[in-house]
């Protein structure tokens, strides 16, 4: 498969996202990893992006809350290249009225290939790596290929119904 680099900056933009029950958890790992959250461009959805809005004092983009459409709106942003991280503190313990949502989530990281994390050691891990401090070319799949794919019975569908059934146009009456 080919491959297209994107260059993350120097400054990343990077989503913060947590379930009700990692709220907690991930603002005590924000307030910890400050200093080095401090220069990038931070997305959060719903509740999450007002605590941490409300405790540090800069401005985060915030989205709806994710069971209102917050995941989906991530999900698009990465689609788009407005994110380039994925923090997601997850509870994998309590069942959530928007998995759906949350799997759609974490397939758009997938596919377009952005670091995700989803709980405080990966995070801090990820964070506090070298590559957070500098460009950095990801490779994402050439999807052109998969875009421009021949679906079957698309020629059908272009030449109309009747002429793809082999039939008369009523519409034209011969004299």
């Amino acid at each position: 498969m080919i491959h297209k680099k994107i260059v993350m900056e120097h400054d990343k933009k990077i989503a913060l996202v947590a379930h009700d029950n990692k709220k907690v958890d991930l603002l005590e790992w924000a307030k910890y990893n400050l200093d080095l959250l401090a220069h990038h461009k931070i997305y959060a959805t719903g509740t999450t992006g007002e605590i941490l809005e409300q405790e540090f004092g800069f401005k985060i983009t915030k989205l709806q809350s994710g069971p209102l459409g917050g995941d989906q709106q991530v999900g698009a942003k990465i689609a788009d290249g407005e994110i380039d991280f994925l923090i997601f503190f997850w509870d994998p313990l309590e069942p959530q009225p928007h998995d759906p949502d949350v799997k759609a989530l974490l397939r758009m990281a997938v596919v377009w290939n952005i670091p995700i994390t989803y709980n405080r050691t990966s995070a801090d891990f990820m964070i506090s790596s070298p590559l957070m401090d500098g460009d950095y070319a990801r490779l994402v799949p050439d999807y052109d290929v998969y875009r421009s794919r021949k679906i079957p019975g698309e020629e059908r569908s272009r030449q109309g119904p009747i002429e793809a059934a082999g039939g008369d146009d009523p519409g034209k009456r011969s004299g």
